[in-house]
């Protein structure tokens, strides 16, 4: 929910900033397009390297995990 709002509030205030310079209706219509998929672009590489970062983390994590039970499996049990 908050990314939507930020994502319409900041669509929202470009468009009436250029809206402002009294554009035609063709300028003002690719410039709120171009901001929506500029917005859904950054949001998702933003979410991607989130993800890929949280992936990475948890293997990391197995691997560590996965040593320790083969070097000392009776302490790792307790």
């Amino acid at each position: 929910v908050l990314g939507a709002n930020d994502g319409l509030i900041s669509t929202a205030s470009l468009l009436t900033g250029v809206a402002a310079a009294a554009p035609d209706f063709q300028t003002l219509l690719l410039t709120g397009v171009s901001a929506l998929i500029g917005g859904a672009v950054s949001m998702a590489a933003g979410e991607y390297v989130s993800v890929s970062s949280q992936s990475d983390t948890e293997k990391a994590d197995l691997r560590k995990e996965r040593c320790e039970l083969e070097a000392n499996p009776a302490a790792e049990l307790e």
